[in-house]
């Protein structure tokens, strides 16, 4: 089992920058793939991010493709997503979780989920 917490939200300014990080406890961290999901407001959840546990491959929501880059450090047993080019839409509580299931992109394929951290983009 593996505990998830996030960490590195706050509130930007459109086409600023934050670099979250999920800091996992637990001997099998570096046994899964890590994925980082968005809820905003009224929506369900949404993928955003993953990397396969060795960090060899990562996959991104065509939305954040070319702003936003997921990467990980075993040794530390932290995933980090590093977000760029901010916008208000990206506004959400972001999760990370680790995958169980067979889907990259689907939530319930995830389990362990941290509880959130906020980001808040400002136009």
């Amino acid at each position: 089992q593996v505990q998830l917490v996030e960490s590195g939200g706050g509130s930007v300014q459109a086409g600023g920058s934050l670099r979250l990080s999920c800091a996992a406890s637990g001997r099998t961290f570096g046994a899964y793939a890590i994925g980082w999901f968005r809820q905003a407001p009224g929506k369900e959840r949404e993928f955003v991010a993953a990397i396969t546990w060795s960090g060899s491959s990562t996959y991104n929501a065509d939305s954040v493709k070319g702003r936003f880059a997921i990467s990980r450090d075993n040794a530390k047993d932290t995933v980090f997503l590093q977000m760029n080019s901010l916008k208000p839409e990206d506004t959400a509580v972001y999760y990370c979780a680790a995958k169980i299931g067979y889907s990259y992109y689907d939530p319930n394929a995830y389990a362990y989920w941290g509880q959130g951290t906020q980001v808040t983009v400002s136009s």
